[in-house]
């Protein structure tokens, strides 16, 4: 069952459009060691669906070798509209992953029925244990709360990373009965651990892994204030980082602060407002202080 703060990471192009891979290794080495549980790859926040074969690839086999320096796990994301093909991922990436992220399927909305059939054989295929990305705002697909629980429960689900967007009756449903929840919403990580949560795939660690990190130990050891001190302090932080169509204000900031070399997005993402990204530098500087 994953604990802790796992980092989405961003995936960096340079200023030619390609793949940028000594500021991934910075960027994985850093948020390592400021205290990050674990890596994810081939994500949202990676712009997976805009790598061609050979970049996910050298995502993967990247970051798997930092992983194992650092005895963290590599959680590694497929999936797709279909079945076939979100086998055919997870066979191929399975050998290089500690974790699959596996994406409900979307546009299709299948009944909640058709959605367990697709982890099973998803599950069945791979020989990695799944979490399970439920993000019904970006899927179209809402499952019953009793689906998520058969998910959680069965043999090749380690977890559920939930995004519902809000803390509405089927979360506290899944968080009461329940284990193996991560938050994936950042602006609703704290509520989410303290409800009993195991921990977040946090797009906005990318930038402030330390202060994630740290908030989910101090909900882990009871530390009431200190964890909410830290929620009010990054809460300002997250809204800013997501006032534009994620990651691009995130890669906008991390290559202000030097992790990266370059805040390429690729198309159809635009690059962030100037405002944006100064308003996002602000609140970074306000909540380190």
């Amino acid at each position: 069952m994953p604990h802790g703060i796992h980092v989405p990471l961003v995936t960096p192009f340079g200023p030619d459009g390609a793949l940028d891979v000594p500021s991934l290794e910075r960027l994985a080495h850093h948020v390592l060691a400021e205290g990050a549980a674990g890596l994810v790859v081939l994500a949202t926040t990676g712009e997976a669906p805009l790598l061609t074969g050979d970049e996910r690839r050298t995502v993967v086999a990247t970051c798997r070798k930092i992983s194992e320096a650092y005895g963290t796990p590599l959680t590694v994301g497929v999936g797709t509209i279909g079945t076939d093909e979100s086998v055919r991922q997870a066979i191929d990436r399975a050998a290089d992953a500690d974790l699959l992220l596996a994406v409900v399927p979307y546009y299709l909305r299948p009944t909640d029925e058709g959605v367990l059939d697709h982890f099973a054989a998803i599950g069945t295929a791979a020989g990695v244990p799944l979490i399970v990305y439920n993000v019904p705002y970006r899927t179209g697909k809402t499952l019953r709360a009793e689906t998520l629980l058969d998910l959680l429960a069965a043999p090749y689900v380690a977890g559920i990373k939930h995004c519902a967007g809000a803390i509405d009756a089927d979360t506290l449903t899944l968080l009461a009965e329940g284990r193996g929840v991560l938050g994936g919403d950042d602006a609703f990580l704290y509520p989410l651990l303290q409800l009993g949560a195991t921990g977040g795939i946090t797009a906005s660690a990318n930038v402030a892994p330390a202060a994630f990190a740290a908030m989910a130990d101090a909900v882990r050891d009871g530390d009431a204030t200190r964890a909410l001190d830290l929620h009010n302090a990054l809460l300002p932080l997250v809204n800013a980082l997501f006032a534009e169509p994620s990651p691009s204000v995130i890669k906008a900031v991390l290559a202000e602060r030097g992790l990266i070399a370059d805040a390429a997005v690729r198309s159809p993402l635009r690059p962030p407002t100037a405002a944006s990204l100064t308003t996002a530098l602000e609140r970074l500087r306000k909540s380190e202080s």
